[in-house]
């Protein structure tokens, strides 16, 4: 965690630094174990459908969090279905850290009927209200407002329901993001907004696009609570998602998050080696040693909560559940031709 003072992220944008293994002294040994199973199911779901696009069987755009799992998990955590939660263009992960079934989301991707946006959606629009998922959306910043309406109604309400937006970096340099976040502190909103700063938008590092490169200044300039993490660490995410969100349901104030990890994947699509015409080989080999599923085995071995046995059979287990949803999405249906107009008009 840095000084939320401080406009440059230091440490936590280096990625030669915080390479080892998690502190998980006074954790929850069963918690950690649960969290890393959804970590390591998270990334092979999104392996899979790396393949699929490599193949050409995913035909619908695909951006990957794989290497940000942590951050997913670490925030769901303190999440209930009674919360208005709302993702972006990269929320495969924001979907299986809440309780999303692989299953619907494979059919998603692949326009079958059973996806958990009825096949009409892709991989950008994903929708889960029983897990509190009430949408996400492609164009960057745009469930930012939306949530923080939802904050509007969960205070109207009188309840200790909070409403969360996930988003990128990129995202901040949209006027949206501003003004929710000023909404937000006028009106005392409970809601939390998230930002995963991976340091890119599309093809651009941040220090391209800003004179500093840590998002909690936006916070401190609206009068709002703001942490900056390490998005790699679990353990210190959920953390502070923990203050965080104990603040918003009793006190019905916001909060921004800034968990910082990094992509290993391009903006869209499977390839490492490239993030649209960007090469970025040399650096994403460092940010490999930062990956958030390693540091959190190594930790968990080196304490006797779990091991090398025991992670093999969790990552059995990961991949047969992975295969039988994937198999499964294939044999669904397609929509019925005549549901075409029913989607877009009411």
């Amino acid at each position: 965690m840095t000084d939320s003072l401080t406009p440059e992220l230091g440490c936590l944008a280096d990625p030669t630094q915080l390479t080892e293994p998690l502190n998980v002294e006074g954790c929850n040994p069963e918690l950690l174990v649960s969290q890393l199973k959804r970590m390591i199911l998270i990334r092979r779901v999104e392996e899979t459908i790396a393949d699929m696009v490599a193949t050409g069987e995913a035909r619908c755009p695909c951006h990957l969090a794989i290497g940000q799992e942590a951050t997913a998990v670490g925030v769901a955590a303190h999440l209930t279905p009674k919360d208005k939660i709302f993702g972006c263009h990269r929320s495969h992960s924001h979907y299986l850290a809440l309780g999303g079934d692989p299953y619907t989301l494979f059919a998603e991707v692949l326009g079958r009927v059973t996806g958990c946006a009825g096949g009409m959606g892709g991989s950008m629009h994903l929708y889960d209200p029983e897990h509190g998922l009430l949408g996400t959306v492609p164009i960057v910043a745009a469930t930012i407002p939306i949530a923080t309406g939802a904050a509007l109604a969960a205070k109207m309400d009188n309840g200790t329901d909070i409403a969360v937006a996930f988003f990128g970096d990129g995202a901040t340099e949209e006027g949206v993001f501003h003004e929710s976040l000023n909404l937000a502190s006028v009106l005392g909103l409970p809601i939390i907004f998230v930002c995963e700063n991976n340091l890119f938008s599309s093809h651009l590092h941040i220090s391209l696009r800003q004179p500093y490169n840590s998002i909690t200044r936006y916070a401190i300039a609206h009068g709002i609570s703001t942490q900056a993490v390490d998005g790699n660490d679990v353990v210190a995410v959920s953390k502070a998602m923990g203050e965080l969100v104990k603040q918003a349901r009793e006190s019905r104030k916001p909060a921004l998050l800034e968990a910082v990890t990094y992509r290993w994947r391009g903006h869209v699509g499977h390839r490492e080696d490239m993030d649209v015409g960007v090469k970025r080989s040399e650096e994403l080999v460092l940010w490999k040693q930062r990956d958030p599923i390693s540091r959190l085995a190594k930790a968990l071995d080196n304490q006797s909560f779990l091991s090398t046995e025991a992670l093999t059979t969790i990552r059995e287990e990961v991949d047969s559940l992975t295969t039988e949803a994937l198999e499964q999405a294939r044999i669904a249906p397609y929509p019925p031709d005549n549901q075409l107009l029913d989607c877009v008009y009411y």
